[in-house]
């Protein structure tokens, strides 16, 4: 406890960070007092209904939890970010196919910047879709007396499109203002920012269900506490979990000075794909719904075996998708050929790039079937009894993001300590992010 005092009154000597983390709360509790706006000619009386419709673990669950609840808010940043971030594998996919933006993501800072613009004009686009998309269910699911100004009216349609547009705009200025001059990558604060804001209520309808039961109550939520630490734990092994390919650079000698010579690693990702292969699972798994039948109401049960089989596969899959969008083997050959850098006992080229796509798609398997394990785990903690707001955080992608944005942001303020000469955050070993 002593050392964790002094952990904090250190990170608060420190003027620049302690200026970023107070900018940072700034506008986060911006966003969160935004989150419970709620859409102008809507009566925030009726959205009872929009609620309960959202509480499940579905797409529209996935939303309410990317925008901190202000989709079941009916709020202006109702769609969140998650038009951003569409927008975004949209790009990361287009980059694949298309030569134009392969050049551009080859061309570093500028590329970047570039990409980023595309970016943008791509999410308005998204959010014009998803705008009307939830104006739409708004009037599917809400009473008739909840728009004020009556319903089909076209001034409040087009109204709140305006307003939806613009507050998932802001919302992303305010993302790219932490990434700057706060502490963290922005866009990913705000969505754990509104996951964490569901955990104090999901914590006292447990501990109010526990209390009511007459036997062993209070033991099982204690149980349940230890359970989620330990599930905590092994998804942060997993999460930090590398394979070190060893790298030998060539020896140059230019001048007095010797250049090279040295052995490197690649530290390759057991599970480089993050949570994105669950977001597309989700994505994927809302579709049979809307056809009904046999085949959607299996798939709406999210306890039931089928869709968790269903769900558990496709996560797997798209592990590898996704892997394989972001980690290039060739490029990373290349890289190390143009660097005077190669394997020992690989020849460089083809031979390296097929030497490191092997090790990926093997240290790929244990990592997509840790990630499909995560991802059931809310379904199997409903099983056994635990309250449905409590069991998300069990898994899936509020689990996963808790994890990858905190150790991101421990890892900056790591840094800061050590380049102050402070001790870091950890008595043994350094802090390491999903990027470490």
């Amino acid at each position: 406890m002593k050392k964790l005092i002094q952990t904090f009154q250190n990170i608060f000597k420190i003027e620049e960070l302690k200026k970023r983390i107070l900018y940072t709360l700034g506008l986060l509790l911006i966003y969160r007092f935004g989150s419970f706006v709620v859409i102008p000619g809507i009566n925030p009386n009726a959205l009872s209904s929009l609620a309960d419709q959202v509480s499940g673990t579905g797409l529209l669950g996935l939303l309410d939890i990317f925008s901190g609840g202000a989709f079941a808010n009916a709020s202006i940043f109702a769609l969140g970010v998650m038009p951003y971030i569409s927008a975004s594998i949209i790009m990361q996919l287009v980059g694949m196919v298309i030569p134009y933006f392969q050049r551009m993501q080859r061309e570093g800072e500028s590329g970047r910047r570039k990409m980023n613009q595309w970016t943008r004009y791509l999410t308005i686009i998204v959010l014009l879709l998803q705008g009307s998309a939830y104006i739409a269910n708004l009037y599917h699911k809400l009473p008739s007396e909840a728009f004020v100004l009556g319903p089909d009216n076209f001034l409040f349609k087009v109204s709140t499109i305006v307003v939806l547009t613009a507050g998932t705009m802001f919302v992303m200025w305010l993302g790219e203002k932490i990434t700057d001059k706060g502490l963290g990558n922005g866009i990913s604060l705000i969505i754990m920012v509104g996951i964490i804001a569901r955990l104090p209520q999901a914590l006292l309808v447990e501990f109010n269900m526990r209390w009511a039961e007459a036997v062993g109550g209070m033991v099982m939520l204690v149980v349940e506490i230890v359970i989620l630490y330990l599930v905590f734990m092994a998804t942060i092994s997993v999460l930090q979990a590398v394979r070190k390919v060893p790298v030998q650079y060539a020896k140059r000698i230019v001048g007095n000075k010797q250049y090279g010579g040295v052995r490197q690693y690649i530290p390759l990702k057991l599970n480089a794909a993050n949570v994105m292969p669950i977001i597309f699972a989700q994505a994927i798994m809302f579709i049979p719904m809307l056809f009904g039948g046999k085949v959607g109401a299996a798939m709406a049960n999210y306890t039931g075996f089928w869709y968790n089989f269903v769900f558990a596969i496709l996560v797997i899959l798209f592990t590898y998708f996704y892997t394989a969008i972001i980690v290039n083997p060739n490029m990373m050959a290349d890289e190390l050929k143009r660097n005077g850098g190669f394997i020992p006992g690989v020849k460089p080229g083809k031979e390296t790039s097929r030497y490191l796509d092997t090790i990926m798609t093997r240290i790929t398997l244990p990592g997509s079937i840790f990630l499909a394990i995560v991802a059931i785990l809310p379904a199997f903690a409903s099983k056994l009894g635990i309250s449905q707001q409590f069991s998300l955080f069990f898994g899936g992608t509020s689990l996963l993001i808790l994890i990858g944005v905190i150790l991101d942001t421990l890892k900056q303020v790591e840094s800061y300590l050590l380049l102050r000469h402070y001790d870091g955050l950890m008595k043994t070993g350094r802090v390491k992010g999903r990027n470490g």
